[in-house]
């Protein structure tokens, strides 16, 4: 697959990733039972690995790795935070505000993971 193929993955497991993201968040404020459904603890496992996969595949392609190129290292440090953020928002949250809380934080470091990949800028906004 060449670069433009695995950017298209990458961007389409994405935005998966974070439509999943977003339906689990809401079902959690719900109660639903369809958080406890298999494949809702498969399915995105199945796409993240799809996106870390092409992510790396695209690093390796360019030649752009974290820690030698800034946006870069700020979005796998983001990446981390979000992971973080969603574990806490989905499992290890102690009372419901606080995985509330964490659901939406997490949404606004997906946003600047985002913002970050666009502009090739570690501080979007800033020159």
């Amino acid at each position: 697959m060449d670069y433009a193929g695995l950017k298209l993955t990458h961007v389409g497991c994405a935005v998966i990733s974070y439509a999943l993201f977003v339906v689990r968040g809401i079902w959690m404020m719900r109660g639903s039972p369809l958080l406890r459904q298999p494949w809702i603890r498969t399915v995105p496992h199945i796409v993240d690995t799809a996106l870390l996969a092409s992510a790396i595949a695209m690093a390796i392609i360019s030649a752009q790795y974290p820690l030698a190129e800034p946006w870069l290292t700020a979005k796998v440090i983001a990446l981390v935070l979000y992971i973080a953020l969603g574990t806490v928002a989905l499992r290890h949250g102690r009372t419901k505000a606080a995985r509330i809380t964490a659901w939406i934080v997490a949404q606004a470091v997906f946003a600047y993971i985002v913002v970050a990949a666009v502009t090739r800028n570690p501080l979007p906004g800033y020159s």
